[in-house]
């Protein structure tokens, strides 16, 4: 995990390399307000953004586990939906996703 510091302005801003996010790992996002967002890459090189605390009892997404389409909290083994960062049944719960795209080999984040 490595942590990047962006300002919040309206648009898409370039966050790294998407070789910089591990397969199966995660980038940590610090924003200047809104909380700390979680970029993903699965292992079939897609790219995902969720805020980085489950729903649950806040823990770090980032510090889950990647596998498929999912992330696991690190916390209390709860599963997350990448693209929609809803629970799996049977929890119950949503946590925030963003927009990420990858152009050219460099991930954006809609800000």
């Amino acid at each position: 995990m490595t942590t990047i510091d962006i300002s919040v302005e309206a648009g898409w801003k370039e966050i790294c390399a998407v070789e910089d996010i591990p397969v199966l790992g995660s980038r940590l996002v610090k924003a200047a307000r809104g909380g700390d967002i979680a970029i993903f890459r699965n292992a079939e090189n897609e790219v995902f953004a969720l805020h980085d605390k489950c729903p649950h009892k806040q823990g770090p997404l980032s510090q889950g586990i990647v596998h498929g389409r999912q992330v696991t909290c690190p916390l209390h083994s709860w599963k997350i939906e990448l693209d929609s960062g809803n629970a799996v049944a049977p929890d119950v719960g949503c946590t925030k996703s963003f927009e990420v795209k990858v152009e050219g080999g460099k991930v954006l984040l809609k800000v």
